[in-house]
């Protein structure tokens, strides 16, 4: 071999990215990248003269690609676990001469041990994703109603509460903030009761004008008004008769409507506006409300007496960000129910959970429920990633934000060469990628880049991962 050809195969592997080692026919490392040892806690150095049997026999390599491929003749590829925890691919050729005796061994290794950690998380997300699924499956059997899922202890308490009191005819307050679901809840003591089979009727007392709300729940007579129907109407408390009347909003009750509603809860009596016999109504009565009603009665606006016919059972609805074990089969619920709605077959991604679940919900259940509906109909990609949720929950910039020249600027300092400010954007870019995607082929296709340049790159930007 000429002198040229020798300083070329030396930068070669010098220079390569694959720590390039070759041995002898006697497993006698003639050539090796000088950084190549470390990846397996030893010393950098070329160990040039060493054998790789010794250094088996050491415990260093475990076992060595070159030993395998020498005694079987062939190419080989194998992991290798380094004795400080690290995972090495190491893959091996033969050389033979022109006699056919193996007479070299080259081989290559790679650190894997990122990419066989993300593999190892990607599994546990996957099962973790399963046992979600199942669970929905589980607690779609076993709850009080299809559309109500819960497996925290606050929530089993509730459901426990509520099954508890469905087949009595006792009034119930349903509190919570708004959107956690509290009409469901009504409609699932309806379906639990003995009144499960007549009528459920819902009553929002913010959505009916103060003008209209007697006529609306008392109904009326033929005549009763300018504009009034010539048959009469009846109102909703006595459609509700044999059921459940069910008042959402209640705390928006005119004080008007109070005083009238207080009388028909105490005497099941009632009339219709321009009515001049009183007609008895067998219903049940559920309120809701997301207003602190005590302080109403301390500010008088709602009346006391009223509050103690309507306060009987109370339960109160947590917030979803006051049980986020509810959260991962909440979305798996909602996810199914939309796939199903609009025969579509989405998935989240599992950084997408982990986004979500971390998420406050200030709009609670309705706010999840109706964002992945949005995100089942509008992302046109089967898999739904953070990029694809509200600056607000994934806490991500936008893209025209992430890549003005003002914000780069901001984010690396003024006072950087080209070079240092090409850097740093292209390690936000592999960081971003890293997070969202889970193989290396996946980020090759998100970055536009070969597989082999995300690997190339992974390790060289390893620390800001």
């Amino acid at each position: 071999m000429g002198e040229l050809s020798e300083l070329e195969l030396s930068k070669i592997i010098e220079t390569s990215n694959n720590n390039i080692t070759v041995t002898d026919e006697n497993g006698i490392i003639l050539r090796s990248h000088p950084e190549h040892w470390e990846i397996y806690g030893m010393e950098s150095g070329s160990y040039v003269g060493k054998s790789v049997y010794e250094l088996e026999e050491e415990g260093l390599l475990t076992p060595s690609i070159n030993a395998i491929v020498l005694k079987e003749k062939k190419f080989s590829r194998i992991l290798q676990h380094t004795k400080t925890g690290r995972v090495v691919m190491s893959t091996g050729y033969p050389i033979f001469n022109q006699d056919g005796q193996l007479v070299r061994v080259i081989s290559y290794s790679q650190d894997q041990t990122e990419i066989w950690k993300l593999q190892e998380e990607y599994e546990q997300l996957q099962r973790k994703l399963q046992g979600y699924q199942t669970e929905v499956e589980d607690l779609r059997e076993k709850e009080l109603d299809h559309s109500i899922v819960a497996r925290s202890s606050e929530m089993q308490q509730v459901l426990k509460t509520i099954y508890h009191v469905a087949k009595t005819d006792a009034t119930i307050l349903l509190l919570g903030s708004s959107g956690v679901g509290k009409s469901t809840f009504a409609r699932a003591l309806h379906k639990e009761s003995d009144r499960h089979r007549e009528p459920f009727i819902e009553v929002n007392c913010s959505t009916i004008p103060e003008s209209l709300f007697e006529s609306e729940i008392f109904g009326y007579e033929p005549g009763a008004f300018t504009g009034a129907h010539t048959k009469g109407k009846p109102g909703l408390i006595e459609q509700a008769d044999g059921g459940t009347l069910f008042l959402d909003e209640v705390g928006e009750l005119p004080l008007s409507m109070q005083a009238k509603l207080l009388k028909v809860i105490q005497e099941k009596k009632m009339m219709r506006v321009g009515g001049k016999k009183e007609k008895y109504i067998d219903f049940r009565l559920l309120t809701a409300t997301n207003q602190p009603l005590e302080t109403m009665v301390e500010e008088g606006k709602f009346r006391l007496d009223l509050f103690y016919r309507l306060n009987v059972v109370p339960i109160h609805i947590p917030s979803l960000h006051e049980r986020k074990e509810d959260i991962p089969v909440l979305l798996q619920h909602y996810i199914q129910k939309s796939n199903e709605k609009y025969n579509e077959n989405k998935k989240l991604h599992s950084s997408t959970y982990e986004a979500l679940i971390q998420y406050n919900w200030p709009g609670n259940i309705r706010e999840l429920e109706n964002l992945i509906e949005r995100l089942v109909l509008v992302v046109e990609e089967p898999t739904i990633y953070p990029k694809h949720l509200p600056v607000t929950i994934s806490g991500q910039t936008t893209q025209a934000e992430t890549s003005s020249p003002l914000s780069i600027a901001q984010e690396i300092g003024e006072k950087k060469s080209l070079k240092e400010t090409l850097e740093a954007l292209e390690i936000q870019l592999i960081a971003k990628a890293y997070k969202e995607c889970k193989t290396t082929y996946e980020m090759a296709d998100y970055l536009g880049i070969s597989q082999p340049s995300v690997m190339y790159k992974l390790k060289k930007y390893q620390q800001y991962l």
